[in-house]
């Protein structure tokens, strides 16, 4: 039976991925029929060959549970036509998209607004009377009478 898995590779500490098409009864990093993609876990990049994919699954071949997840994860990164913000090529994207994004006058617009807002409710709030002050003079005043009288 043929299984598509993943073989390991790499310096220890330091391990890649390999996606295989492979007998089930041959060794995690023997003979490989065919090499599908690669995985690095470092930096959750991965490329996978989703054509010779399917045609192995057509076939007969069977996934690892590990080998389906990381498959499945990147369908949908395909679909979506994003890498996944947790990897390092998706946070490289999204801070190139946010650096374009400051670019544009309609973002920078919107941010000035976000702050001048803040500036805007402070002034409100210096504008408003201050709480009314408590009379502690009259107290005084009270005990006076109570001392002189006593």
């Amino acid at each position: 039976m043929v299984k598509i898995r993943l073989r390991s590779m790499g310096a220890r500490h330091r391990r890649t991925y390999r996606f295989v098409a492979i007998e089930s009864r041959n060794a995690r990093d023997g003979k490989y029929l065919e090499s599908l993609g690669n995985y690095d876990p470092r930096t959750k990049s991965m490329t996978i060959d989703l054509d010779r994919t399917a045609y192995w699954l057509d076939n007969g071949a069977q996934l690892s549970n590990t080998a389906a997840k990381l498959v499945a994860r990147y369908r949908k990164e395909q679909e979506t036509g994003a890498q996944a913000p947790e990897t390092v090529a998706g946070i490289a994207a999204a801070a190139a998209g946010a650096d374009t994004a400051a670019r544009s006058p309609e973002v920078a617009a919107e941010r000035e607004e976000k702050i001048e807002a803040p500036a805007e409710m402070a002034v409100a709030a210096s504008e408003t009377p201050p709480p009314p002050a408590t009379d502690t003079e009259p107290a005084a005043d009270e005990n006076e009478d109570v001392a002189s009288s006593g």
